[in-house]
């Protein structure tokens, strides 16, 4: 079943398509309604898709044009039934995508050299672009929450899968995870205080400017190169002592210290629209020292000694001692971000994960190691076997769930062809002649002039 679900990361979203600027390629190719699909729009996307996979075809651009329709008549059934997507959404959205250009090409200043604008003239610009991108997820969203799928459509599916296609799955795990945050001595916490306050006043006495200062010296990797910038961010989206001290400041105000789970912060107010703020901070963390990781690994060992006697269990520890939210959330199980799938093949863990399984049977423990967060903070873990799995071809008994997101995903795909296909006739459509010949594309103009 050939994909129609959209890629919103995959169409326009893309640097090059933002350094490219006015040119020949600004030819309108397709109209949906009001919308426009410009001759840039495929082209870039078919380049870039040629980065990913060398060797496509020049036919790729048929099924570009065709997502690309969709989306505009996503769009417009949003508008149809007023689908709204608010400005502090599409602020977030926007913050979130220069922030990534910004890491992909090291700092601000470099995406602006290859863009030829400022990060605010491209906010400005692309911002009805992501807009629309915005309501036709939300548009498709909406209609995807109608699809369900039955244990027995699953298990037709299944059967119905030629034999000899059926995929192969390697060796997969269930892991979990206990992760024990170190205690700072007292004189390696007071450093870093010292630390951060001559930043500050430096800042403040004009000896040094802030996103300077945050370029030298802050430790959050995710603002560090951007001047400390976080863009617009909720305040629920801050953890408490963060948000407490930001939005007590006033424009163009800097805090004095600020102790959260992360460490040390100054922070500088921007702007603040109402719950939203335009916030940059700079981040400073406490050196964890050799003595703390082996002070942690001991208690660490104490707990794993606990588990293995039965006087505590699994989710008992986790919810007690870890200090990883995010497997916390999952009651200390490690998932697939873009799956939720607690099924994870060993190349997909990290390389202490991967040590620690080593000679490990389901339901036991890994002894306690060392650990960097994907933040880059030193901390101790244990880690669980819940489950292995041997290598095997698919089946109903061991892989149900991943046979089901298949089979979902499908019947999913073709709800919104079929969507598509009687909604097509409702919306003014117009496609340049050199696509005509697309048999999708073809199928969908029948009711609709060709230019």
């Amino acid at each position: 079943m050939r994909q129609l679900l959209l890629s919103l990361a995959f169409l326009f979203a893309t640097a090059t398509a933002w350094a490219q600027g006015p040119q020949n390629l600004e030819k309108i190719i397709g109209i949906v309604g009001d919308r426009i699909v410009l001759n840039s729009d495929i082209e870039t996307a078919y380049a870039d898709a040629l980065k990913q996979t060398p060797g496509l075809p020049e036919s790729t651009k048929c099924e570009l044009l065709e997502q690309t329709l969709g989306q505009k008549i996503l769009a417009e059934q949003a508008d149809r039934d007023s689908v709204a997507v608010s400005e502090e959404e599409l602020e977030g959205y926007l913050d979130n995508r220069i922030r990534s250009f910004v890491q992909h090409y090291g700092s601000e200043k470099k995406l602006e050299e290859v863009a030829g604008k400022t990060v605010y003239q491209l906010k400005d610009e692309y911002r009805p672009v992501f807009r629309e991108q915005l309501k036709a997820q939300r548009m498709q969203q909406q209609l995807m929450s109608n699809v369900k799928i039955t244990p027995q459509e699953v298990k037709v599916f299944y059967n119905e899968m030629p034999k000899d296609s059926l995929p192969f799955y390697p060796s997969m795990v269930e892991i979990g995870q206990i992760v024990f945050a170190p205690v700072i001595s007292k004189e390696v916490d007071d450093y870093a205080k010292t630390k951060l306050k001559k930043i500050r006043e430096d800042i403040v006495k004009g000896v040094s400017s802030f996103d300077d200062q945050a370029s030298i010296y802050s430790e959050d990797p995710g603002s560090k190169d951007i001047g400390g910038d976080m863009g617009f961010v909720k305040r629920e989206q801050l953890v408490p002592a963060f948000a407490a001290a930001a939005f007590r400041l006033q424009t163009g105000q800097i805090s004095k210290i600020v102790k959260s789970e992360y460490g040390y912060h100054i922070i500088e107010m921007i702007e603040r629209q109402g719950e939203n703020a335009h916030l940059r901070h700079i981040l400073i963390k406490p050196i964890v020292t050799t003595g703390d990781i082996k002070t942690t690994e001991q208690k660490a060992d104490s707990v794993r000694a606990e588990l293995m006697a039965g006087k505590i269990s699994f989710g008992e520890a986790v919810k007690k001692y870890s200090s990883d939210k995010q497997s916390k959330s999952t009651g200390g199980m490690i998932v697939n971000p873009y799956t939720g799938s607690s099924f994870l093949e060993m190349k997909q863990l990290d390389a202490g994960a991967a040590i620690a399984l080593q000679g490990l049977k389901e339901g036991q423990y890994g002894k306690p190691a060392e650990y960097a967060t994907p933040q880059g903070d030193k901390t101790v873990r244990i880690i669980y076997l819940r489950t292995r799995t041997e290598p095997h071809k698919a089946n109903l008994t061991d892989d149900y769930n991943k046979i089901q997101e298949v089979a979902l995903a499908q019947k999913q795909n073709k709800y919104l062809f079929d969507w598509l296909g009687r909604r097509i006739p409702t919306f003014y459509i117009k496609v340049d002649k050199k696509f005509k010949d697309c048999p999708n594309i073809s199928k969908w103009m029948q009711s609709s002039e060709t230019k």
